[in-house]
């Protein structure tokens, strides 16, 4: 579950539009990952470090250095008290929806997301695919997260390709009301 180490060296229209180019571009989970949305070299938060986003409040580079790996996804962090704070209480600094664009969830997709498009609220990092889809969510952020927060528990589990093909039972479109 929680393991410490390196990393190996190894509008909907515009919204399905931008989540296509980012599915093409950053990729969906890799296999055996789980729930994370993790980049094409392995890395969740494309190698960002989670603890950053709360303590200097704004995206910061992490360095291979510093990791964790959660669930099968490797974070790496700035320096040693990051990883520290990580390692003490991992959920604290996780991001919502394993990575995945928030606005995405609602909308009952799993959309690769942009570590530097990113907002806290009520003390959970939320990402999203890029700032056009950002300012889309922020016109309802309560309403996208409780919609975003109930597919997640339809769609969690599901592979990214296979939500392009079909929509699961209990998928909910759009902000909550």
């Amino acid at each position: 579950m929680f393991e410490i180490g390196r990393p190996s060296r190894s509008g909907l229209a515009n919204f399905a539009a931008a989540a296509t180019l980012a599915l093409g571009a950053a990729g969906t989970a890799l296999a055996g990952a789980g729930d994370t949305d993790l980049g094409a070299d392995g890395l969740a938060l494309e190698g960002y470090d989670p603890v950053a986003y709360f303590t200097e409040g704004e995206p910061t580079e992490g360095s291979a250095e510093f990791t964790a790996t959660v669930d099968g996804a490797t974070y790496r962090f700035a320096d040693a008290d990051n990883l520290a704070a990580f390692e003490e209480d991992p959920e604290a600094y996780l991001p919502a929806y394993g990575g995945y664009c928030a606005y995405g969830l609602a909308m009952g997709q799993k959309v690769g997301s942009d570590p530097e498009v990113w907002e806290i609220v009520d003390g959970q990092l939320y990402l999203n695919v890029n700032q056009s889809v950002q300012e889309r969510w922020e016109a309802n952020i309560p309403g996208f997260v409780a919609t975003a927060d109930h597919n997640w528990s339809v769609v969690a589990d599901v592979p990214a390709e296979r939500l392009k093909e079909e929509t699961p039972d209990g998928v909910r479109l759009g902000a909550a009301e």
